[in-house]
Formats: structure tokens, sequence, C-alpha cells
């Protein structure tokens, strides 16, 4: 029964603005890995590269010798075949995503508080159109860090907003599983610029890879300009009950019973009544059954539309001043710093460079195990977050983390290539069961509607800029420490970070409000 209810959920309108609306972590999934693979090439540092580069050079002037130049040569000479760097500005263009990423953050979630999920999410997709074009044409290590930043923009603020637009859309009690579908297709991201790096990781098709992000960035976009639909959860806070209504039906179906969700918006019942009949009255009808109306489908309603009571958005200070959601917001940053500090994009970032040495040419294909792995993992492990619970699952994935960190550790220093590959992937798959997908899901249930989106902004920050120090200060470190040592550094983080976990984050799952998670009154159960 249960899961006939769950498959009668998935219309084709929802299924559709899943996937249009996760495009948003599969980009950052992607530029977070696409200079992986090709790393070596991309700054010249492999002598094949630079090899063929001396014989294209003799060749080309024995052309030029010999022979007119055509036109079409031009083009393809325009462009440097790599661009030569230093590991430090190579660690500045990595990092300087994860800068982007934290402004686009920030900014993402006062927008869309304000001007609706929709909007914020087709903003960051143009973004991420916008910045692989100039990553895909740089001729020069400026020009290639602008196009990260613009790049790092529109994932920062595809990755607040995302979280929050699926948990509004999802069906009652598989909030959790279908929330989880953002680290899934983050980890779909990292999957597919492996591959791609494994193949094209030569000659200047490392330009096709950076530029495959910009075609995903406008295809989004594209998707939301023609059948986008807007939160019906966002448009009830702002006062737009019978439009929200009937995106919803949209999303459910039209068969679907509505009412029980409804309810759960908070919305009384004089300003459902008054929105009712002004809906009629909009639409011409005086039958209370035909609930069709202009705006429908989630455009904009007419101003006599009075805000809920749920309206009264708090901004990103005022929640830390609030002492209902401090507590929440402080819970929430401290686990989007675990999800970093506990390592994983120093495999997903330097992984083929930090196992070059051990794993020879097998570098690059272990990085596409994991990633492979990693999607597995935390698809199989979504339902896990509803069964589990929250806590659980977050206590699981960091004591798993922690153990690999050591044996990874053992085997880099002692040159051990299959205790280290077996290390790396159970460190990645144990990420995928849990801090992967949790902090996600958190920002929607530890604080009330009215504090998500400041939540979540402060949340994807602190993830952001821990996800910056990783980028830039990892390849440093563990030069510094010699090999495989720092992965004891990231092992006392997990158990640093499994004792706040156990000790000051609530369980969440089943509980009807924020009042209810932290103990501050009673609610009704949900069933998630």
């Amino acid at each position: 029964m249960a899961t006939r209810s769950t498959l009668a959920d998935l219309t084709p309108s929802f299924l559709f603005l899943l996937l249009t609306a996760t495009l948003g972590p599969l980009l950052f999934g992607y530029h977070l890995a696409e200079l992986n693979a090709p790393s070596e090439v991309i700054t010249c540092a492999k002598k094949s590269i630079q090899a063929s580069t001396t014989i294209s050079r003799l060749t080309t002037a024995f052309k030029e010798h010999f022979t007119k130049p055509q036109s079409t040569e031009i083009s393809t000479s325009a462009l440097p075949q790599c661009i030569p760097m230093t590991t430090t500005e190579f660690g500045l263009i990595s990092s300087f995503f994860t800068l982007g990423g934290l402004l686009g953050a920030l900014a993402a979630g006062p927008i869309s508080a304000k001007s609706g999920r929709v909007r914020t999410m087709l903003y960051a997709a143009l973004f991420a159109t916008i910045g692989p074009i100039f990553e895909a044409l740089a001729p020069n290590i400026s020009t290639m860090t602008l196009g990260r930043f613009i790049a790092g923009l529109g994932a920062g603020g595809a990755m607040v907003v995302c979280p929050l637009y699926i948990f509004d859309i999802a069906p009652p009690g598989r909030k959790g599983f279908f929330g989880s579908f953002t680290q899934v297709m983050v980890n779909v991201g990292i999957l597919i610029t492996q591959v791609l790096g494994y193949f094209l990781s030569r000659g200047q098709l490392w330009r096709v890879i950076l530029g495959v992000g910009g075609m995903i960035g406008a295809v989004q976009a594209t998707a939301f300009l023609l059948g986008g639909q807007e939160s019906p959860k966002w448009m009830a806070d702002v006062g737009k009950v019978g439009a929200a209504k009937g995106v919803l039906r949209k999303i459910r179906g039209q068969g679907a019973d509505i009412d029980a969700e409804v309810t759960s918006w908070g919305v009384s019942d004089n300003a459902r009544d008054e929105d009712d009949e002004e809906e009629r009255l909009l639409a011409g009808s005086d039958s209370p059954d035909d609930e069709q109306s202009p705006s429908s489908n989630g455009g904009l309603l007419s101003p006599t539309h009075k805000p809920s009571q749920n309206s009264e958005t708090l901004g990103a200070f005022a929640v830390l001043r609030d002492p209902r959601t401090r507590p929440a917001v402080f819970a929430i940053t401290m686990i989007m710093c675990a999800q970093q500090f506990t390592g994983i994009n120093s495999i997903i970032m330097y992984g083929v460079s930090l196992l070059s040495n051990l794993l020879a040419a097998n570098s690059a294909l272990l990085n596409v195990a994991v990633s492979g792995v990693n999607v597995v993992v935390t698809a199989s492990a979504a339902p896990l977050v509803d069964k589990l619970g929250r806590k659980t699952c977050l206590l699981m994935s960091i004591t798993g983390m922690g153990i690999s960190s050591i044996l990874l550790a053992i085997g880099i220093m002692r040159s051990l290539s299959i205790l280290s590959a077996i290390a790396v992937l159970a460190f990645v798959a144990s990420f995928g069961l849990g801090l992967g997908p949790v902090p996600f899901i958190l920002a929607s249930e530890l604080v009330d509607a009215n504090a998500v989106g400041a939540t979540q902004s402060w949340a994807l920050a602190a993830n952001w800029i821990a996800t910056f120090v990783v980028a830039q200060f990892f390849p440093m470190l563990n030069e510094a420490m010699g090999k495989g040592q720092v992965y004891f550094v990231f092992a006392a983080m997990a158990v640093a970070f499994g004792g706040f976990v156990a000790w000051f984050v609530p369980e969440s799952k089943g509980r009807a409000d924020a009042d209810e998670v932290w103990g501050r009154g009673k609610g009704r159960e949900r069933v998630d």
C-alpha cells in the first residue's frame, strides 16, 4: 500500500520539477570535480602534453614553411593547448569557485524569500551558463579564475534554494527520501565530469569538459522558463493561498487529496475562506468546487491578497538574534562544516593527483569508480534517512569516514595500493550514507518556515568557506605533513564532529515542527 501511494505521488509534473531543480546540485558537483582528472593537462604538468605541444609547434612550422596556412587553422591555434601554472595558482583557481559559491549562498536566501524559489534558481542557472563559457575559452589563469567564480555564484545559489524547493514540493512522508536527491545529483555531476575527464584529458579536449557545464546550465534555465512552477508552500507563506493550491494540485495530480497538506501550511481557516472566495470571483464562478483561477499556474496574483500569518520572514541577522532559531543555525552550520572538514573534497578535487604515485595510471579510473560508488550508495541509502532517522545516519556516516581516514593514511604512507583503494571506496560510501544528503534536509526541519531561507544561507555559507579552506590548503598541508598523514587530521575531525552530533543535534524524523524537534511544545506527529 505504501509503495502504491508513493508511486501515485510521482506525477509527470513532480518528476519534471524534481529533475529540473536538481540540475543545480548536479552542476555544483560537476564544477567541484571538473579540474580533478585533467589537472595535469590543463597546467602543462604532464610530460606527454609538453612533448605533444613541441611536436605540434614543429609540425605547424613545417606546414607554414612548405604550404599556405588555411583559415581554419587559425581558430584551432587561437587558444593555448595548456595554461602553465604552479600548484598554488591551480589551488587558487579551484578555490575561487568556492568564493563565488559563498557569495551566491549568502544572496540566495534573502532573494528566494522575497522573489520565490523558482526565480532564484533561474538566476542561478544563468550564472551557471555564463561561467563555463569563460572557463572553456580561457587563454590564461585570470580568465579561467573569473569563469570559476561566476560558475560558483550559480552553484552557491542553487545549493541553498534547491533543497528548500524539493522539501516544499515533495509528498508528505517522503521528504527525507526526495531531499536526499540533492546529494544524489551532486554525486551524479561528479561522476559525469570524472567520466569525461577519463576520456578527454588530452590535447585541448579539456576545454570540452569545462564547457559541458554551461550546456547543462542552459538546459536548466530553459526548463524553468518553459515549465517551472513556484513552490506552493512559499506562495502560501506570502499570502497567495489560492494559487498555491492550484500549483499543488498540478504537482500531486487532479484527483489527489491535498487538504491535509494545505492545512500543514499553517494558514488560518479565515484566510483560506477569504482566498477561496476571491479565487471564485476572479474565475467568474459561483461554484465552491470550481477552484481553477487565472493565478493557479503559480503566477502573480491580485495585490488584494493578504499575507499569511507565517509571512514575517526572518533575515540573516535576525535568525542569529532570535533564541528560537539560534541553536538551529549553530547546529546546521556545524554539520555543514563537518561535511567538508572530514575530508570528502580532498578525494573529489585532488584524488587523481593524490593517488597518482601510488596507483599510477589507475588513479583516474579509481576516481571514476569512487564517483560511481558515491552515486549508488547515496541513492540506495536515501530510504534510510526516513527509516533510521537523520541523526542516526549522520553518526553512522561520520564513524565510517573516521575509520576509513585512518586506513587511507596508513595505505598511502606505506604504499599499500589495495588498502588505499579500499579505504577510498569505504570513505566515499560512508559519506553517502548520511553526511552527504542529511545536512541539506535539516534547515527545513529544525526551524520554522519564516527562518528557513536565512538559516540555509548561513549553513551553505559555512559549507562554502569550509570547502574553500580544503580546496586551498589541502595540497599544501598534504605536502608539508608528508603523503597521507593529513588523513589523521580528518579522522580527528570526525571524532570531534561525531561527538557534537551525538550531544547537540536533535532528531527531526517524525516531528511535526521545529517546536517539537527542540522540545519546546507538543505537536502532531509527522510521518516521514
